[in-house]
């Protein structure tokens, strides 16, 4: 695993986590996602050195954790911003800990998500060349 590639990847959670608190509207999260993850899957087959869906599951592993101490840090702004998702963190089971509820759920819509991801990686993979090899002299 290329976990310097991963880290470099997950960047994009960096910015997602911080964008989606106060630029990006939920309605047009989906495409950027999109777009973040065709990068990415590109990016993993050159630079991957092979097993491309585990590469594409821990981006978006890693990336849940950005995203999630992003909204979780970021809570009161993110609230204000999105209240589709503050009605519904009111409906769920413990709605008196919304920062609980984010803290669980991250975890698995980055499994979700690197799902997606580690497919798009995958199939990527089969289409993409890897970049060439730099001689070390």
């Amino acid at each position: 695993m290329d976990w310097k590639l991963i880290l470099a990847l997950s960047g994009f959670g960096v910015a997602m986590g911080v964008a989606t608190v106060f630029v990006i509207p939920s309605n047009a999260e989906p495409a950027c996602w999109l777009a973040i993850f065709l990068f990415c899957a590109f990016a993993i087959a050159r630079r991957s050195p092979g097993q491309h869906f585990l590469h594409g599951l821990a981006v978006s592993l890693v990336n849940s954790v950005w995203i999630t101490a992003s909204h979780v840090l970021l809570f009161e702004q993110y609230m204000a911003h999105h209240p589709q998702e503050a009605a519904m963190m009111r409906s769920m089971p413990v709605p008196e800990s919304p920062k609980v509820m984010m803290v669980l759920f991250g975890p698995i819509f980055g499994c979700m998500f690197g799902l997606v991801l580690g497919v798009f990686s995958f199939v990527a993979g089969k289409l993409v060349k890897p970049a060439p090899a730099v001689a070390v002299q």
